[in-house]
């Protein structure tokens, strides 16, 4: 699947319809306003303090995301056809989650093996049987997409744990406003201000059996030595909610509840961003100083909903991902609208053969993995690297699974050498409650580094606005 990458500007002379008007400012604006322009957005972000954490590399973890001037622009028509298609995922996602915590139907009728789902770390063994509202366990889902031409997209990776990255969609807009009001004006770009209201409609649709008034919401926090807080305190601030850490909750009689300074007040539905595993050190973790004691007591009782739900990261798996297609036949009875890109299971002996006999053609991935550690992009690496890979495969042949090379669409990016094309994919965010809910867009993420594919900001990566326009 490798080959040229297709342009989403299109060729000079044949610039496609969404982009006519970009490619017309691009060719009226000198690099040295870009240049400006550029230096406003960091300017801005740093300011507002828009910041993520990297641990790995030593000195200051604080890191600005590189935000790129030039947006990724889509039509109505594309849109409608993704979110058409990320609606369905998401639903067949949840009724998997949900089964395999219940009748496990799935299971049953050989659609997945038995030890990928019941020995896999993200699947909890404290949530069979447990009855969550609207049998909703991925309340917000970030479903990875990326492009190979103008009617091929393919899902890359499911994120149903705790999918970051939406406060970035939300500035990113927000700047762009600032700095090319006039560009966005004319391009009538669909909004994306409202995703925060619509995630707090979202989980108050979910609040728990036992709630018989307005519902609370808050949003628990690791606090911020965590990579993500930036995130975190901005859509507390938003949705206009209480942001905690796991010492402003407690559990009494079942029923969670915040310190406040005039007294305890029940909390109806969290909002997580920690991990499972932190979550109650009644359960699991007993050394987790993040979670709440009695908390998942709390939930199993009907008191309390957590949002995402804990062992949805089952789904996450990048093996699990595999059977995805087969889930929306099974739950769904249709076929799916959103592909897979093709993936060989090295758990399987054909599929370990093949991938031990292309690594030099092949994205190896860590199934846990996250980030974009953990993976082999073969291509691109040494040949000691793929065999000092291969080494690892062979050693754990379950814990991997491998993909060819994409070749990811293209968008015009301002480098320092000027408008360059660089691989970009794009991050929707699903809201899943009552109804499910998508604002237009989402995160785009875009390799900086000419050639690269590897678009995580961890890893060189860097973020444009993402445009749904009206032609």
């Amino acid at each position: 699947m490798a080959g040229d990458a297709f342009d989403e500007m299109g060729p000079a002379g044949a610039v496609r319809a969404p982009y006519a008007q970009i490619e017309r400012w691009l060719k009226e604006t000198p690099a040295e306003t870009m240049e400006i322009k550029r230096r406003e957005a960091e300017f801005i972000f740093r300011r507002t303090g828009i910041t993520f954490a990297v641990y790995t590399e030593g000195g200051d973890p604080e890191r600005l995301i590189p935000f790129d001037v030039i947006p990724r622009v889509l039509d109505t028509r594309e849109w409608a056809f993704l979110s058409r298609g990320l609606e369905q995922r998401v639903k067949a996602l949840n009724a998997f989650i949900a089964d395999m915590y219940g009748p496990q139907e799935f299971l049953r009728a050989g659609r997945i093996p038995r030890d990928l789902v019941l020995e896999n770390p993200g699947f909890l063994k404290e949530m069979v049987g447990l009855d969550v509202p609207q049998r909703v366990y991925t309340h917000v889902a970030g479903i990875d997409i990326v492009r190979v031409a103008p009617d091929e997209f393919y899902v890359l990776e499911d994120n149903c744990r705790t999918p970051s990255g939406v406060s970035y969609m939300l500035e990113n807009r927000e700047v762009m406003t600032r700095l090319f009001p006039d560009l966005i004006t004319r391009h009538r770009v669909k909004p994306v201000s409202h995703y925060p209201d619509q995630l707090l409609e979202t989980l108050r649709s979910v609040a728990p059996r036992n709630c018989k008034a307005e519902p609370t919401v808050v949003l628990l926090t690791p606090g911020h030595y965590n990579s993500a807080y930036y995130e975190h305190s901005f859509l507390a601030d938003e949705m206009g909610i209480e942001l905690v850490e796991g010492v402003d909750l407690v559990v009494q009689d079942l029923v969670v509840y915040m310190r406040t300074t005039r007294g305890l007040q029940r909390v109806d539905v969290i909002y997580r961003r920690i991990d499972d595993s932190f979550l109650d050190p009644d359960v699991f973790r007993p050394d987790s100083a993040l979670g709440v004691r009695g908390l998942m007591a709390a939930y199993r009782a009907g008191n309390v909903t957590i949002c995402n739900a804990p062992g949805a990261g089952v789904s996450d798996d990048k093996a699990v991902y595999t059977y995805v297609p087969e889930m929306v036949r099974f739950y769904l009875g249709e076929e799916p609208i959103l592909r897979n890109v093709p993936t060989w299971r090295c758990s399987e002996p054909e599929g370990l053969a093949y991938v031990l006999d292309h690594l030099a053609e092949l994205v190896v991935k860590d199934v846990a993995g996250s980030g974009g550690y953990g993976m082999l992009v073969g291509p691109h690496a040494s040949a000691a690297e793929r065999a000092a890979f291969a080494g690892k495969i062979r050693a754990t042949p379950r814990g991997y699974i491998a993909q060819p090379t994409l070749a990811l669409s293209t968008c015009p990016t301002f480098v320092a050498s000027g408008v360059a094309p660089r691989h970009v994919d794009l991050r929707p965010y699903v809201l899943v409650g009552k109804d499910i809910r998508l604002v237009p867009g989402g995160l785009t993420r875009v390799a900086l580094r000419e050639g690269s594919l590897v678009v995580n900001s961890s890893q060189g990566g860097g973020t444009k606005d993402t445009w749904v326009v009206d032609l």
